[in-house]
């Protein structure tokens, strides 16, 4: 569930014993947890492997991203217990793929990864911390999580369940091809529905305890095609609406996009 968005303003530079420091400790200490987590879990050394590099990667695409801040908001902490939760599956996916095992943890962790997603908004809400960038963090742990979900749901349905996962991707390469697709878009409930539905579906499927669980996500692969391609076409109308009034913006590294 997407958070609302409002400007934020840079605060102070970051350096380990400046006023940024804390910010820099917090986002240390979850790539910590997530380690140690994933140790505990012990899902053999391609899940060890896949969970550390993940706490590696997370730790330095949010210190950079997260660089104007002095310290992480109330949202943004439980946005980032989602990160970890979400490396925990990876790492457990990645295990069982090598390996085998069984699933009910991975199901357990995503499941708590989901109903968190519903809290992150109302703590921004409640203590009047929502921003461009908060909403923008939430938005990549829904796409991780779906992406690490739709692995895994993949080994049972079949390989073209990737495309649920990778269909926000694609949509962000697409942008940097076509610049008109980081536009923002208005609220949509049917949008944020359709999320919901995704995570859902997926962590269902990958329990292994629904039947016909292929039927369930060729549906949710359904909506979720629908609902891209009612975004891009309404921001193909307004392209060529606007075409012409102002030019193209050159794509860059973590620049926002409409989904």
């Amino acid at each position: 569930m997407t958070r609302p968005m409002a400007v934020s303003r840079p605060l102070l530079r970051t350096g380990w014993r400046g006023p940024a420091a804390w910010r820099t400790w917090e986002l240390a200490g979850a790539a910590f947890v997530q380690v140690g987590a994933v140790a505990v879990l012990r899902p053999g050394a391609v899940g060890l492997a896949v969970g550390v590099g993940y706490a590696i990667a997370a730790w330095s695409v949010l210190e950079f991203a997260f660089r104007g801040r002095r310290a992480l908001g109330p949202a943004d902490h439980v946005t980032l217990a989602r990160v970890v939760l979400v490396g925990c599956v990876a790492a457990l996916v990645a295990g069982r793929l090598a390996h085998g095992g069984p699933v009910a943890v991975l199901v357990a962790l995503a499941a708590v990864a989901l109903v968190l997603d519903g809290v992150d908004g109302r703590v921004a809400r409640r203590t009047g911390t929502s921003s461009d960038l908060g909403a923008r963090f939430d938005m990549e742990a829904d796409a991780l999580l779906i992406l690490v979900l739709s692995v895994q749901v993949a080994t049972v349905t079949g390989l073209w369940a990737l495309a649920i996962g990778t269909m926000r991707y694609a949509f962000v390469a697409a942008s940097w091809a076509a610049p008109w697709l980081r536009a923002p878009l208005p609220p949509s409930f049917a949008r944020k529905a359709v999320a919901v539905v995704q995570g859902v579906v997926l962590t269902a499927a990958a329990s292994g305890l629904v039947p016909f669980a292929w039927a369930l996500v060729a549906a949710a692969l359904a909506l979720l095609a629908w609902s891209f391609g009612r975004d891009v076409l309404a921001l193909g109308l307004r392209h060529r609406r606007e075409r012409g009034v102002r030019g193209a913006q050159r794509a860059r590294v973590l620049d926002p996009v409409a989904r």
